[in-house]
């Protein structure tokens, strides 16, 4: 019955207006500057034009989506600190006292984060029909979730997006909390890419390079014991993925549905945001760039998804840090977009066009 739900909900995902596309090119090259000068910043307001059906539009109400989980893996070793620091930073955005809650600030977004899936309450945030479940499975023994908890923290995601579009968002950034989380994004992203595990996987938050190597022996261990289908994007999910990721998922798709542009944060949401388009691929073109991760397979995702970052930060941190850093840029760009003045209004001949 829940997976008949979702189906039905990506079934209504549609690809861009690319009339509003066209509009919104338009009256870039109407504008009193040099063509094409503000590079990947015009790029981007034409893409969200796209995505909203129009060129006249505003990015005024933004928010940070961070869905929060643990994940059994964390039980192999795979991790620097224990389980319980997922619910102390969780229950930390609440209070406006993490990386990501002053850097929101800066970027005017709202932060809300989503317990989906922590190993303990967190009263602060913890809502009993957003928690799927206390932690997912250990994948080095059993897969991660069931099919059933999967789907339902995907329909969590998109419902979330719902609930912003109708309380007035007009973008929103995604972030995540859950340690371990790097393992597991590392797993899906060896199968989603055909990739060796060695190749897609990092350090982390500061392994040794014996806890690297339990890493990677842990997430062979899980795909081999699992053995995720790699034509079923959601199959990868439930094996080796996290609960975490799973609500991330269901907010890219929920971006398409609805059409809200979703920003991707680093690597983890990058590998959220591939399984949302390999679900349906219209999911991509919701979505916004904003960094490349520092995580080895962070490059390797976004080429999958024939994206390029607006920023190069060498980030890694994670809580939605990166996505909300590239807020102020569309901001900027949006900006010059509404505001500057065209060539018929300062009386100069508009630029020619010479090389598409």
């Amino acid at each position: 019955m829940l997976e008949e739900s979702l189906w039905k909900k990506i079934k209504e995902i549609k690809p861009r207006d690319e009339i509003a596309i066209e509009n919104a090119r338009n009256h870039w090259l109407n504008i009193a500057k040099p063509l094409f000068s503000l590079g990947k910043l015009e790029k981007a307001v034409i893409d969200i034009a796209g995505m909203k059906g129009t060129c006249d539009y505003k990015l005024d109400k933004r928010g940070l989506l961070i869905f929060c989980a643990d994940n059994g893996v964390v039980a192999e070793g795979v991790t620097q600190t224990g389980q319980e620091v997922t619910a102390i930073v969780s229950d930390n955005f609440s209070k406006g006292n993490t990386s990501v809650c002053k850097m929101a600030q800066i970027a005017k977004a709202d932060v809300m984060p989503i317990d989906i899936g922590i190993a303990v309450d967190v009263p602060s945030i913890t809502k009993k029909e957003l928690k799927v479940a206390y932690g997912t499975k250990n994948m080095t023994k059993e897969a991660a979730m069931t099919r059933e908890e999967a789907v339902k923290a995907i329909l969590i995601g998109i419902d979330a997006v719902k609930q912003c579009k109708e309380t007035g968002y007009e973008i929103l950034a995604t972030g995540e909390m859950g340690i371990g989380n790097t393992t597991t994004s590392s797993a899906v992203a060896s199968v989603l890419l055909h990739k060796p595990v060695e190749l897609v996987t990092g350090k982390g938050a500061g392994l040794t390079n014996e806890g690297l190597e339990r890493k990677v022996q842990a997430i062979k261990k899980a795909i081999e014991i699992n053995k995720p289908d790699a034509n079923d994007a959601i199959d990868v999910l439930l094996k080796v993925g996290g609960l975490d990721i799973a609500g991330i998922v269901g907010a890219f798709l929920g971006g398409a549905l609805y059409q809200i542009p979703i920003v991707i944060d680093g690597f983890i949401c990058a590998v959220a945001a591939l399984i949302a388009a390999r679900i349906n691929t219209f999911a991509r073109d919701y979505m916004i760039p904003s960094h490349v991760s520092k995580e080895p397979a962070g490059k390797m995702v976004l080429k999958e998804l024939g994206l390029e970052p607006y920023i190069t930060c060498d980030m890694c941190l994670g809580e939605g840090t990166g996505a909300v850093v590239v807020l102020p840029l569309l901001d900027m760009g949006l900006a010059v977009y509404r505001e500057m003045n065209t060539f018929a209004d300062i009386n100069i001949d508009n630029y020619e066009v010479f090389d598409k």
